[in-house]
């Protein structure tokens, strides 16, 4: 077993059914392509956005380039963000930092239920909480001493499926140390902003 399998697949059980509405087979012909030709990895995601009005801004997803190739989604998706009344906007969608929390959410349980299908685990139920804490003194400039962001996001998963808690727990964990956003969120990545006007 080499290090990119080992990601998703249990050390002594794997399914090549599919489960849990994850197309198994096809989880482990993309592993087993992408071991063999490391360039298919490179992938690019899009999304454009558009200013509305007052804190409301739209965000369009329809394309992205992966697998050596431009792709479309089935349909474009567009997002909304606006801050509520309270925080001077229209309330048109949920804040930018609450996108982030679902971005999170997503992120994980995706992985929790890819892991799963892929180790046999049969998933009844799979429902998480996200909480983020803010200060918003450093965003409204009144304190250099409060970041902008997040000081910290919670996320609590509730899992059911047949397999022990144990081993459940071990899905959530593996998902942890695969996952896309929490790699982005607690180790940084780099964001060039340019203008053109």
């Amino acid at each position: 077993m080499n290090a990119t399998t080992q990601a998703v697949e249990a050390p002594a059980k794997k399914t090549a059914v599919p489960m849990n509405g994850v197309d198994t087979p096809a989880l482990f012909a993309t592993i087993g392509v992408v071991a063999d030709q490391p360039a298919l990895a490179k992938f690019q995601f899009r999304a454009n956005g558009t200013w509305l009005n007052g804190t409301h801004m739209q965000t369009t997803m329809s394309g992205f380039f992966g697998a050596g190739g431009e792709h479309v989604h089935k349909q474009p998706y567009v997002a909304d963000a606006d801050h509520p009344a309270v925080l001077v906007g229209a309330d048109n969608g949920p804040t930018p930092v609450e996108w982030l929390l679902h971005a999170i959410a997503a992120c994980l349980t995706a992985g929790i239920a890819n892991i799963a299908a892929a180790r046999g685990v049969k998933l009844t139920s799979v429902e998480s909480s996200v909480e983020g804490d803010i200060d918003l003194r450093g965003i409204l400039g009144l304190s250099d001493e409060v970041r902008n962001g997040f000081s910290g996001i919670r996320v609590t998963f509730r899992i059911a499926g047949d397999a022990s808690a144990e081993t459940l727990k071990k899905i959530v964990e593996q998902s942890r140390a695969r996952s896309a956003v929490f790699d982005v969120l607690t180790n940084g990545t780099p964001v060039a902003i340019s203008v053109e006007a």
